[in-house]
């Protein structure tokens, strides 16, 4: 007697061949198409408990697919998004370069002048990034505290770059 699981894995098997076709249109190309099939076969083992015997299993498989190929687009839309290409980074650092090395220095020196309290502030949230709450929690001081201390320091060091 056949298990539920083994007839799922069985009826799945022979859809493979409309799968990987209903991929392929999406896809149109054989390698992601393929890629996009295997990430649905994945996602499809992962929550064969929530198949409905008794309901179409292609119909389920081709949401399925179609949903991983909607992810597919945004993480490459996101991805395009984000990294520039290469042709834009040809030139960094050629021209120029001693200039930027000159004002790196100054930004260093005029942080290396300021008050420890104002400079852990401009670094947590200016250089690194944090949330102020963030820098706050680390500093294990108050939110009105890191906000006088960053304005401060900023101003601060306006100055002194500009007195640079």
């Amino acid at each position: 007697m056949e298990t539920p699981v083994q007839a799922f894995e069985r009826e799945l098997l022979t859809l493979l061949p409309r799968l990987r076709r209903f991929a392929r249109s999406l896809a149109r190309d054989a390698a992601d198409a393929d890629d996009l099939t295997q990430v649905a076969l994945e996602r499809a083992l992962k929550a064969k408990e929530q198949w409905q015997a008794g309901t179409r299993l292609d119909a389920w498989m081709y949401r399925i697919i179609r949903n991983c190929w909607i992810d597919e687009v945004r993480a490459r839309t996101r991805r395009a998004q984000t990294f520039a290409p290469e042709e834009a980074g040809e030139g960094v650092g050629v021209a120029g370069d001693a200039e930027f090395k000159a004002e790196m220095h100054d930004v260093d020196r005029a942080m290396g002048e300021l008050p420890d309290e104002q400079r852990e502030v401009i670094a947590l949230v200016l250089v690194e990034g944090l949330a102020y709450k963030e820098a706050a929690d680390i500093l294990d001081i108050p939110m009105g505290t890191l906000t006088s201390r960053l304005t401060r320091g900023r101003q601060a060091l306006v100055r002194r770059l500009e007195a640079a």
